[in-house]
């Protein structure tokens, strides 16, 4: 049975799934050689132009530098430098549009050149095979070399890899339509290709490596294969025209028959991939010592006059390149990077040249038509029968557009090598490729998120982990037991010990005899001195007078609580004194209305003074109503101002009540000739009198209150007074009706003697409580006002006495006078009374 190695040099090629066959195209830009274009006017070098970490700026505005300078030094993982094109100055370090879809700005080193294109100072190597590997390896880094097939994987990663190639596979298949760069370096270059070949055999030592050419370019096959010819451990292989034969994965499986896993690279099966592109580069940078600093782009498309392949500078500008070989726009002319299938449209074409730009494709309307809207799936499967990856291209799309992450993971998104053979037989012209993209920038992302989550979560848990153990280590320390001394610290210690001890019991000794001697002067003495306890007994009294302080402080607390409380009450006894003594006058007033309606005085005198009287009645009750709605409302008076307003209408209703007696005895004295009729009005005026002193005295309570001030106790003592007076006159009141109504019935001389003999009576009670309050505000005095109940009169002998020394004036003679009037008038009346009842 034949080997692996034996069919493949016999010529033999395993077909892999799907593919497509769109129109090449290529003639177009192979008639002519490669140009090199004249210098631009200005150079945009992209610090980004390969897959890994950008590198270090080590330039700055205004230096001048020189061809084939580094302007960056590597910085991080995969990271390579970029170098200055040509001689010139930077005139500025900015962001600028990048070589992607989006056209995100990156930040970027503008290069204006000065025309002298002259070269630093370069180190080529004569004999690679005295260097090291290591050594070879540092020289692909730092000439900063990428991928130039299209990825940008930096080149020394795959030179610098321990794993065990067999083979090494030479990319030239050049697939895609319009793209002819590798075919015409292949062309012009093979010799310098082989050279590149023979650097990576030294550097991986492959088992076999295998160039594959389609079949379409047979000048490059030739080439080849004559520039190979001296290396017998180099194959020349050809392979039919089907795209994406270029892609890695495919190219593997046709020319050696085996598949990289899914999630794998290449290395993982002892397979190793290299672009014609890249392999140049390694030979200039090793033999010349030129970092890669241009490259060979396909300029093409019915736009362009020129179509061909030009050597342009890295950081050219697209509009550089497209004026140089005759560029002729169209209406909304398009400007793709890149080929028909895996290219891109760019927005402007103030972009430079990167390192992984192959070609720039201007076509018109006809050559290149825009797509046209997206419609529905029709579940035809051609998208699946084209896939080269074996993947379910319309389950990819759903699972995008519904950002179905884990099913897109699941259904191998990522094995998707973007090259559009999807798209181009889709019916519905469906933009996979796009969703494809997206996807899989978003999957990224969260990649990436999560992986920025887990480190945050493993240097949380190692801070927390390193806190936890150096408190341990701080409570650890605490906790040591101190070191063990040796025999000869443990001896000084004792030597000194006992040194000191014999000095201690001497001390001791000296001290104890001491005592002794004191105790016996002291109990000598002992007869003779008193002990002192002066200070004892100012301490016992200090403690005594502190005690005391504290009694009295707190009796006074109580006290004052207990006012308070007595304030409240003392008020609302006062309240409840108006209102009964205000009940009292409406039921006086009513009783006088009707004593008066049937009284039939001849007497004009009578009458005026009957008019007179109830006039004065009405005015008195209104002004007691106002003062009972004032009295009323609790939060206008305070509790000093109502005891004392108490107390002033209890002395003016004693003066009234004097004033009431004089005027009986005053009536008493006068000659008995007096008539009926005299009598009965001038007992009403004198009800009407009594009834209107009243009235008077409660409205000056109100005007004399703000004036008056005593204190809380004797408000308390006074207000309950109050109250039993108010009782006290309320009962004389009833009892004086019920007088007034008993000679009713009798003739006119009994009527005569019963009011004689109720004046009388009245008198001697009036004295009689006179004596009765001298005695209790004698003992209220004495007692100072602890129980109002108990001491009702001690006020009322106060004002009582205040009362008999005021002087009668003459107003106070009018009153008596029109008291006796209404007096006798009260007594006419009952005794016409008691002459109709009869």
């Amino acid at each position: 049975m034949e080997t692996l190695i034996e069919q493949i040099k016999q010529g033999k090629v395993w077909p892999f799934a799907g593919g497509i066959h769109p129109p090449g195209q290529k003639q177009q830009s192979t008639s002519r050689a490669i140009e090199r274009l004249e210098l631009p006017d200005k150079l945009v070098v992209s610090l980004k132009q390969h897959i890994g970490a950008n590198g270090k700026l080590i330039v700055e505005k205004g230096q001048s530098v020189l061809k084939g300078q580094a302007l960056t030094k590597p910085s991080g993982n995969w990271s390579v430098p970029v170098h200055a094109p040509t001689s010139g100055v930077i005139t500025d370090i900015s962001p600028m549009p990048s070589a992607h879809p989006s056209a995100l700005p990156e930040l970027s080193v503008i290069i204006e050149p000065d025309g002298k294109d002259t070269w630093c100072e370069l180190n080529p190597v004569d004999d690679p095979k005295a260097l090291s590997h290591d050594e070879l390896v540092d020289i692909i880094h730092q000439s900063g070399i990428a991928g130039m097939g299209g990825a940008g994987f930096p080149t020394y990663v795959k030179a610098d890899t321990r794993k065990s190639i067999e083979f090494l596979i030479v990319n030239a298949v050049e697939c895609e339509p319009y793209i002819t760069a590798d075919d015409m370096l292949m062309r012009e270059h093979a010799h310098g290709i082989i050279a590149g070949i023979e650097l990576m055999q030294h550097l991986l030592n492959p088992t076999l490596t295998i160039i594959g050419i389609e079949d379409n370019k047979p000048e490059a096959i030739a080439a080849m294969q004559q520039a190979a010819k001296h290396n017998e451990s180099i194959i020349v292989q050809t392979v039919p025209t089907v795209y994406p034969s270029g892609g890695e994965k495919q190219l593997i499986k046709l020319l050696t028959g085996k598949e990289v896993p899914s999630g794998n690279i290449p290395a993982d099966i002892g397979m190793l991939v290299h672009n014609v592109g890249t392999l140049f580069a390694i030979n200039q940078a090793v033999y010349e010592g030129k970092p890669l600093i241009e490259r060979v782009v396909t300029v093409t498309g019915n736009t362009i006059h020129k179509q061909g392949n030009v050597w342009a500078l890295l950081g050219t500008e697209i509009k550089h390149l497209l004026d140089c070989q005759g560029f002729s726009p169209v209406p909304q002319q398009r400007v793709v990077m890149g080929g028909p299938m895996m290219g891109f449209t760019l927005p402007t074409v103030r972009i430079g040249i990167v390192k992984t730009t192959n070609c720039i494709l201007a076509p018109d309307h006809q050559e290149l038509a825009e797509p046209g809207d997206e419609k529905a799936c029709i579940r035809c499967s051609a998208c699946a029968d084209a896939c080269p990856a074996s993947l379910l291209p319309q389950q990819l799309q759903w699972f995008a557009k519904s950002k179905e992450y884990d099913k897109l993971n699941e259904h191998n998104l990522f094995d998707c090598i973007e090259c559009g053979a999807c798209a181009y037989v889709c019916p519905s012209e469906i933009p996979l490729v796009q969703y494809y993209r997206v996807a899989k920038a978003e999957i990224k992302e969260q990649q990436a998120e999560q992986i920025k989550a887990e480190r945050a979560r493993e240097r949380f848990e190692a801070r927390k982990e390193r806190l936890e153990r150096e408190q341990e280590e701080r409570q650890n320390r605490h906790k040591r037991k101190p070191a063990t001394k040796s025999s000869d610290e443990k001896q000084k210690v004792a030597d000194a010990l006992a040194r000191v001890k014999p000095k201690s019991d001497d001390k001791d000794s000296k001290s104890a005899v001491a005592a002794a001697i004191a105790r016996a002067k002291a109990k000598k003495q002992g007869a003779e001195l008193e002990p002192d306890n002066s200070e004892v007994a100012k301490e016992r009294a200090a403690r005594k007078e502190q005690a005391r302080k504290y009694k009295e402080q707190k009796a006074l607390e109580q006290s004052e609580e207990t006012v308070d409380k007595d304030d409240k009450k003392s008020a609302v006894a006062a309240a409840i004194a108006r209102a009964k003594a205000k009940k009292a006058t409406q039921a006086t007033e009513a009783d006088n209305a009707t004593n008066a309606e049937p009284a039939a005085v001849d007497d004009k005198k009578a009458a005026v003074a009957a008019a007179i009287a109830r006039a004065k009645a009405k005015k008195a009750a209104q002004a007691t109503e106002a003062e009972n709605a004032t009295d009323a409302e609790p939060a206008a008076v305070d509790d000093k101002k109502a005891a004392v307003a108490a107390a002033i209408a209890r002395a003016k209703a004693k003066k009234a009540a004097r004033e009431h007696a004089e005027t009986e005895n005053a009536t008493d004295a006068e000659p008995a000739a007096v008539d009926d009729k005299k009598a009965a009005v001038a007992a009403a005026i004198a009800r009407a009198k009594a009834k209107k002193a009243a009235q008077a005295t409660e409205a000056d309570n109100a005007t004399d209150a703000e004036s008056a001030a005593v204190d809380d106790k004797k408000a308390a003592v006074a207000a309950a007074i109050a109250r039993a007076k108010a009782k006290k006159a309320a009962q004389a009141t009833e009892a004086e009706n019920a007088t007034d109504a008993e000679p009713a019935a009798v003739d006119d001389k009994k009527a005569a003697v019963a009011a004689a003999v109720a004046r009388a009576k009245a008198k001697k009670a009036a004295k009689e409580h006179a004596e009765q309050q001298a005695k209790n505000e004698s003992e209220s005095a004495d007692t100072h006002g602890t129980d109002a109940h108990s001491d009702d009169s001690s006020t009322d002998e106060s004002e009582a006495q205040q009362i008999d020394n005021t002087p009668e004036s003459s107003e106070d003679k009018k009153k008596a006078a029109i008291a006796r009037a209404i007096a006798r008038a009260k007594a006419k009346k009952l005794q016409q009374e008691g002459t109709d009842k009869s």
